[in-house]
């Protein structure tokens, strides 16, 4: 670490091997970390559009089980990415005094 840069753990918008996730330490300006802000918009951008979707879905009585599961499904998908970028959005977050994620007076660091 330098000493005008701070450098941060960011979750990572991708799984490693056996599902395990994968952190970034850094800065923010390097080419992984531009990497994953794309990933991130474009899973952003797929959720919107399966949302969309799921609305039109369920307002036609003609859709089909097998196609309610398929959407549901998707759908499952699109909230798990979803729920992983604000996990590591919210990781990054400056704390209540503004110290960061890892102050250790914030209530998740069981102090």
């Amino acid at each position: 670490m330098t000493g005008d840069r701070t450098e941060t753990v960011r979750l990572l918008p991708w799984s490693g091997p056996e599902g395990k996730p994968c952190y970034l330490v850094g800065d923010g300006a390097g080419y992984v970390s531009r990497m994953a802000d794309s990933i991130e918009c474009v899973q952003l951008d797929m959720s919107a559009q399966i949302l969309d979707h799921a609305a039109d879905m369920l307002a036609d009585r003609k859709a089909t089980a097998a196609q309610l599961r398929f959407l549901a499904a998707r759908m499952a998908e699109a909230l798990r990415d979803v729920h992983r970028i604000a996990e590591s959005r919210g990781a990054r977050l400056p704390g209540p005094a503004g110290d960061g994620p890892d102050d250790s007076d914030s209530p998740a660091s069981g102090a």
